[in-house]
């Protein structure tokens, strides 16, 4: 069982940064950022393959966020800057264990953590 633990998340102005961090027990798993907002469907942010050789972005956030791994430490990251009020949600890491070519399709991921939640005010 893979154990994913989410951090990083406050309440921020407009145009602050944050870094949200995921550590994940276990092996290491092709990983991924959604987030939710009030009253929204969850959506994809950004994903990482395990190698780290491969990243994707939702086209909202491209430009602003980016993600990263440390494997030695089995620590997913997303650094978010230039936050905007629409970013507000509830952020969550996730893992997938295998690849078909599209990071952003929700059902592909097998385990996710609590989520942190994450305030941009204007």
């Amino acid at each position: 069982q893979v154990q994913l633990v989410e951090s990083g998340g406050g309440l921020v102005q407009a145009g602050a940064s944050l870094r949200l961090s995921c550590a994940a027990s276990g092996r290491l798993y092709h990983m991924g950022w959604f987030r939710q907002a009030p009253g929204k469907e969850r959506e994809f942010v950004a994903a990482i393959s395990w190698t780290g050789s491969h990243t994707d972005y939702a086209d909202s956030v491209k430009g602003r966020f980016t993600i990263s791994r440390d494997n030695a430490k089995n620590t997913v990251y997303l650094q978010m800057n230039s936050l905007i009020p629409e970013d507000t949600a509830v952020y969550y890491c996730a893992a997938r264990p295998s690849y078909s070519g599209d990071f952003s399709r929700e059902y592909d991921y097998d385990y996710w953590g609590q989520g942190t939640q994450v305030t941009v005010s204007s």
